[in-house]
């Protein structure tokens, strides 16, 4: 057990920024569910929800079994957690790394290093009875996205492996905390339209 531990912990780049990810989106679902007044076993539904949804959606969605049901280790990393921004890189990472595996296309690498960095917490918000918070909140969901895209970008100028997974988490990583700092939103429907006269 504390082998598999350490390989986890120390692997390949897949493996580390599954781990921190599933921490960190373990700590942000059980933090929602506190908020709302649930129960232990509430709390720490959603809190393995949100550390587990999207990272189960994009084995699905490459045909593989989630390895939430492979290992117990996952679980026990789900049940410990740690910081969101640093949660959001690592699953956008994660996602790219997968997606390249499975050989999809550059936007189907974005798309799922997105899905799998924000769909944990969407999922946590449908338990929460809420409005999936991915479609309202600030600056978010655009990080992963751009993680993803600066991941599809290294592979095809030749960087790959670790190098590509840290310049992924890295811009995830720094456009999240820039967003969070200087307050960056994409405008409304309503923002967009014309002054009246």
């Amino acid at each position: 057990m504390s082998r598999d531990l350490l390989i986890v912990l120390f692997g390949d780049p897949f493996a580390v920024m599954n781990t921190v990810g599933l921490v960190a989106f373990a700590l942000v679902g059980s933090t929602k569910a506190i908020r709302e007044d649930f129960d232990l076993f509430g709390i720490t539904i959603v809190g393995l929800a949100m550390a587990f949804a999207g990272g189960a959606t994009r084995d699905l969605l490459v045909m593989r079994t989630p390895l939430a049901l492979q290992s117990p280790i996952e679980i026990a990393l789900g049940l410990f957690g740690v910081a969101l921004a640093i949660g959001l890189a690592a699953f956008a990472t994660t996602g790219a790394i997968v997606a390249t595996e499975a050989g999809v296309s550059a936007f189907g690498v974005v798309a799922i290093a997105t899905i799998n960095a924000v769909g944990g917490g969407a999922f946590a918000d449908l338990l929460l009875d809420r409005a999936p918070f991915i479609l309202f909140e600030d600056f978010y969901a655009n990080c992963a996205v751009l993680g993803g895209l600066t991941y599809v970008v290294a592979g095809a100028v030749g960087v790959v492996g670790s190098t590509a997974a840290a310049l992924c988490a890295a811009v995830t990583v720094v456009t999240r905390l820039a967003a969070v700092t200087y307050g960056w939103e994409l405008p409304t429907a309503g923002e967009l339209e014309p002054p009246t006269r």
